[in-house]
């Protein structure tokens, strides 16, 4: 178990799991935290404000500094950060950043017998025509769509292939998180953010209309898991001693988008209205019209399940972040 005392690295700091990450690290009486990211223009900074931590360590930087005492005392590493724009065309700066960035820190962690957990993504699956299945067993049958996928599918090959997860790597692939900390993202930012935005602007909601005859229009379906529970669930695999592998962090509930955006519009106190507008032409034939996690191997773990339902996430999300302007750790209770 993780002890107050402990020193804790976490990358990607800044970002929407990693602030989380720490929030909660914190509200368990951890504060000996080594806080790592790239912080540049786009006020993420903002995320680690209200956050306690020991130091903050530029990602550039750490491995210049890892004989340093403060991380030679390092017990755990969460390695969260990455370059996560599925749309970022530059293979070499992802295989760069998300490929050989983690190796490294992998090395460095196996080395001195510290637990390694990484993000991996469930965009390693692709079109989802292998199923998506985590653990080890189906590796090399996945074929992911763009390059970003594939810079975290090949370190999860690598590691199979060293013998790394026997040694026990933990590796995450979270599914559709949602949460506090995620302004930052631009369009990388989930639905409930930009949907409320635009609720609190018109009154409506735009959702794309259905080209699939098995879904009807809204009724596309998605595993949405809010980030509160997702960082909840990162600890208990950490903590987890016999946990290794690659595992799915979602709710294992596929959700319409019709479910997800209807608890706005009550967070609001609003009537639900929602138009339905065509695909745009650069997702058609590319839109996925189902993700679920399938969350088998993370139950036999012993994980309870996630605190909030969706209806319970989106209210939380809207009413104590999204209105107030607020970002976790700002307020008592949140």
């Amino acid at each position: 178990m993780i002890q107050p005392t402990d020193t804790i690295l976490v990358t990607g700091a800044a970002g929407m799991i990693g602030s989380a990450l720490i929030w909660e690290l914190n509200r368990r009486g951890c504060h000996n935290i080594l806080a790592t990211d790239r912080l540049g223009t786009d006020e993420k900074w903002r995320n680690l404000v209200a956050l306690r931590f020991a130091d903050y360590i530029d990602a550039d930087a750490l491995f210049a500094r890892l004989d340093e005492p403060a991380l030679r005392g390092v017990k755990w590493v969460f390695h969260l950060g990455a370059c996560s724009a599925t749309t970022e065309r530059d293979a070499r700066m992802l295989l760069e950043n998300n490929t050989d960035y983690t190796r490294r820190l992998a090395e460095w962690c196996l080395q001195g017998g510290r637990r390694f957990v990484y993000a991996s993504s469930a965009a390693t699956y692709g079109d989802g025509a292998q199923g998506m299945h985590d653990g080890q067993e189906k590796l090399d049958l996945y074929r992911p769509l763009n390059a970003y996928g594939y810079s975290k599918h090949l370190f999860d090959q690598i590691a199979q292939r060293r013998g790394w997860f026997e040694r026990g790597l933990v590796g995450l692939k979270y599914f559709n998180i949602f949460g506090p900390n995620e302004d930052h993202k631009g369009d990388m930012r989930s639905v409930v953010h930009k949907a409320t935005a635009q609720i609190r602007e018109t009154g409506r909601v735009n959702l794309f209309k259905s080209e699939h005859p098995d879904y009807r229009d809204g009724e596309q379906k998605r595993d949405f898991f809010y980030v509160k529970d997702a960082v909840a669930a990162t600890l208990h695999l950490a903590e987890t001693s016999t946990a290794s592998g690659l595992f799915n962090i979602g709710s294992g509930r596929a959700s319409t988008w019709i479910e997800l955006v209807t608890p706005i519009f009550g967070a609001l106190g609003l009537p639900v209205k929602i138009d339905f507008v065509p695909l745009p032409d650069a997702l058609r034939g590319k839109y996925q019209y189902y993700t679920c996690a399938e969350t088998a191997r993370l139950d036999a773990t012993g994980w309870s399940g996630a605190r909030h339902t969706l209806d319970a996430a989106v209210r939380d999300y809207v009413g104590n972040y999204l209105v107030p302007g607020r970002r976790l750790g700002e307020a008592a209770g949140f």
